[in-house]
């Protein structure tokens, strides 16, 4: 078997989502290649190059890739990857969108973000918004699958001594065009990947008590996330959004602030290893997940947690 991994980065540094969809192939079982698609992304290969068992690096490096956009990049995997036996992408903004066209293009069915591998051709999923999970089995020739990250651990990102090998493969389809981008900047740990993560739901009544909860994550070197209420609700921008159809996180310990916990914010954390809750309602569904929970007004109890964290940190 052989094993295609489709790098996740931003064309400077590769993304740790790519260690744990590697992590996924191991599982698998085979030879590992990555494919590395963007522009200027020489340093990108050669990170993947250190990865722990890749025995490839495919670097497509033109502009067509530079911001990977969905119809050029589905072209491109589908054209290389007809080789390989499985194509593996992590399930985040980027491999949702064009895996399900190189699905398409190869007449093939998608498995979506898989948490657990069984055997070469079996997988299991959530479904149901992780209320239910589902064993999978795919009887196409060339398996198209995307990951979840945060269910694998990562491999290591040194040790790896994979050639890296230029692809003369230019796709540009031409049905779109890169117009501009809007990034968060911020000095804190990515949502994504922070091994800790303070959130906060609509029990906040405001955009500006999330201070509060910054001022902790601050002292912790924590993350800041939002329950999709308190995003629709306009407290904080959808990026901080933590759930079914935000970010999918699994920290070493995630705090709930004023979340009632919907079973769309559940599907996005509940894999966290120590989940803490605070909420004035005992009978939050939080508290059902929550490895400690805290009934308390969460205007009294987050000053004071703050002012503890400072005696000890």
């Amino acid at each position: 078997m052989s094993i295609l991994v489709i790098a996740e980065h931003d064309n400077s540094s590769l993304k740790q989502a790519t260690l744990n969809v590697v992590a996924t192939a191991k599982a698998i079982g085979g030879d590992i290649d990555v494919l590395v698609a963007g522009e200027n992304c020489g340093a990108v290969a050669e990170a993947a190059a250190k990865a722990e068992g890749v025995n490839k690096v495919l670097v497509a490096d033109n502009a067509a890739y530079g911001h990977f956009l969905a119809e050029n990049l589905g072209e491109l995997v589908a054209e290389v990857g007809k080789g390989y036996s499985h194509i593996l992408a992590a399930a985040g903004t980027t491999g949702k969108d064009f895996m399900p066209r190189v699905a398409a293009l190869l007449d093939v069915a998608q498995v979506s973000d898989i948490i657990r591998v069984e055997s070469e051709d079996t997988f299991v999923r959530p479904i149901y918004a992780g209320n239910a999970i589902a064993t999978v089995k795919a009887n196409d020739a060339i398996k198209v699958i995307t990951v979840r990250p945060t269910a694998f651990d990562p491999v290591a990102a040194e040790g790896g001594s994979a050639a890296v090998e230029a692809l003369d493969v230019v796709k540009d389809a031409g049905l779109s065009t890169f117009v501009n981008e809007e990034l968060a900047k911020s000095d804190r740990p990515d949502l994504g990947s922070a091994g800790i993560v303070v959130s906060g739901g609509r029990g906040m009544q405001n955009g500006d008590n999330f201070k509060m909860l910054e001022q902790v994550a601050d002292l912790l070197g924590a993350a800041v996330g939002a329950s999709r209420a308190a995003v629709d609700a306009g407290f904080v921008p959808n990026d901080m959004q933590v759930g079914q159809t935000g970010k999918i996180v699994a920290p070493q310990l995630y705090i709930a602030v004023g979340i009632s916990g919907a079973i769309q914010h559940l599907a996005g954390m509940s894999d966290s290893k120590v989940i803490v809750a605070i909420n004035k309602d005992e009978e939050a569904p939080i508290f059902q997940v929550a490895d400690y929970g805290l009934v308390a007004d969460l205007f009294e109890a987050v000053p004071q947690l703050e002012e503890e964290l400072k005696k000890v940190l």
